[in-house]
């Protein structure tokens, strides 16, 4: 069995052959499912942690488990409050063939999937992008688009501008100029492509700033107390998914403005399902504003998962 730590799945992992993995995940179908399952785990400390389970399957080829646990209190003793594993079995014998860094694989098919949303979404020619948060996808995401898009500038802007000054200098290299802003309206207002990766639970991005034919990519916001966009941002864009039913019931940036009456479910205008069979029509207009909402689906672990594999074995 093989063993990649995180370098290891992030170097395995790589974005062009990941993202035609999601794309032909989603095309063909074919990968089982089921829900999630949350186990609360008492501690001596008192602070009860959770160990989550996220399995999918595809009859013949593979089986893939993502084990991952949440212990809060770890945050105390300034060590991660969240680890995690993948483990991929043979779906021919039932044998365990590799295990991946779990951290470094949500990071990667994440960003790969936003990654695939831009191909049908964003405008061919995009050269500006800015990036709204500093956390662990941030970078990811970067290398993500900029792989699908010929993306030669990014803006970084964060809460925390020491945070995205200390980002911005790892990243930049000579065909990839990336600089830190302060300034969020004017960065919004000269981007053609906008990813957000945030912990925001009020909007951080605004309607109002946005220009024709800019691409939003929201990441963050996983709860349905979470926003990222505000509601002018939600009306004036074309809507997308990864996938609808965990949208519209975990994605703080769907589920509130549903509620509030902002948007209907016939404003989603399709997901990466629809979009990669040719079900739905992306963009359609050069300056319409796209916008994808991302939450996480298994099937984007087990096709990271296989893509993975692959690399590990033909290198």
């Amino acid at each position: 069995m093989r063993v990649l730590g995180y370098s290891e799945t992030v170097a395995a992992l790589g974005f062009p052959a990941l993202i035609e993995g999601l794309r032909q995940a989603f095309r063909k179908g074919g990968i089982e499912t089921p829900p999630a399952e949350l186990h609360a785990i008492p501690t001596l400390e008192g602070a009860e942690g959770a160990l989550i389970l996220l399995a999918a399957w595809q009859p013949g080829r593979h089986v893939g488990v993502k084990l991952t646990t949440v212990f809060p209190g770890s945050a105390e003793t300034r060590k991660p409050v969240r680890h995690g594993s993948y483990l991929l079995f043979d779906g021919k014998t039932g044998e365990p063939v590799a295990l991946f860094d779990g951290q470094a694989l949500t990071a990667r098919r994440t960003a790969a999937a936003s990654a695939l949303a831009a191909t049908y979404l964003a405008q061919p020619e995009c050269e500006r992008m800015l990036m709204i948060g500093t956390g662990a996808l941030a970078a990811h995401l970067i290398e993500a688009h900029a792989s699908v898009r010929p993306i030669h500038n990014v803006l970084v802007w964060g809460r925390d501008r020491e945070k995205a000054a200390r980002l911005a200098h790892r990243l930049d290299r000579r065909r990839l100029k990336v600089a830190p802003t302060d300034d969020l309206p004017r960065a919004v207002h000269g981007a053609q492509i906008i990813s957000c990766a945030t912990a925001a639970h009020e909007p951080i991005l605004k309607g109002e700033w946005l220009q024709p034919g800019v691409h939003i990519d929201l990441v963050g916001g996983r709860t349905p107390q979470m926003r990222e966009a505000d509601d002018e941002t939600m009306r004036r864009a074309r809507i997308f998914v990864d996938t609808r039913e965990a949208a519209v019931s975990e994605a703080g940036d769907i589920a509130a403005p549903m509620a509030a009456g902002v948007i209907a479910p016939h404003d989603i205008a399709g997901d990466l399902f629809e979009l990669t069979r040719g079900e739905r029509a992306g963009r359609r207009f050069h300056n319409q504003i796209t916008l994808f909402k991302s939450v996480g689906h298994s099937l984007e672990d087990l096709a990271g998962a296989q893509a993975g594999l692959d690399y590990a074995i033909q290198g």
